[in-house]
């Protein structure tokens, strides 16, 4: 439920945070909902494709429920910072 939340609250950010809080988030939503990263990793000239893959690749094996927990963290920090 806090997931949920968090998942929400982050829409209503009034700034963009940054780019490493940006990867940060996409990875721990995606290791939160999907798992371990699947596919290929894309080329090298598909640069923010490549950084959001290797973002998540990180997290391999991160359980599900901690992934979470530290998305609901993130996004609490980021509320502080970005509104």
């Amino acid at each position: 439920k806090k997931f949920e939340s968090a998942s929400a609250d982050v829409q209503k950010l009034t700034k963009r945070p940054d780019d490493e809080d940006m990867l940060r988030l996409y990875s721990l939503y995606k290791q939160s909902t999907a798992g371990d990263v699947q596919g290929e990793r894309p080329g090298a000239f598909s640069f923010a494709d490549r950084a959001k893959y290797d973002a998540w690749a990180r997290l391999k094996g991160t359980d599900t429920q901690k992934a979470m927990e530290s998305y609901v963290k993130l996004v609490e920090r980021l509320k502080k910072t970005y509104g």
